[in-house]
């Protein structure tokens, strides 16, 4: 029980970081760990008249490997199909819509480590 709530910790620092991250590279976000009966996503933003849908990897140590190596091609298609079921909840035009990645490596003793990977695919 005590290691889920760290990860769960872990994860809810590094979707927080990712966000003021891609804030400060001027996205705008729009919504935080949206979910539907399909799935959930980390982070809604705009960029510019971009919907982008974005999934933050937080790890501690790349002991297990990268991050962003847990987005697996699956996963990258529930994305999609989760930016249109976004959209069509709020009702909203854009002129196109892509998928990115953050990867937050964060072992809790100095800053973290942050990958940004526009239109993963």
């Amino acid at each position: 029980m005590v290691d889920m709530l760290a990860k769960d910790q872990l994860g809810r620092r590094g979707e927080a970081t990712a966000a003021e991250f891609l804030e400060q590279a001027g996205l705008r976000i729009v919504d935080r760990n949206w979910r539907c009966s399909a799935g959930e996503i980390d982070l809604v933003a705009v960029d510019g008249t971009t919907l982008v849908i974005v999934e933050v990897k937080t790890r501690r140590s790349e002991d297990f490997g990268h991050p962003l190596e847990a987005i697996t091609a699956g996963k990258l298609e529930r994305l999609y199909l989760l930016a249109s079921k976004w959209a069509r909840a709020h009702n909203c035009r854009f002129s196109g819509f892509r998928v990115d990645a953050v990867s937050v490596l964060d072992d809790g003793t100095g800053n973290p480590r942050i990958e940004h990977l526009r239109a993963v695919v």
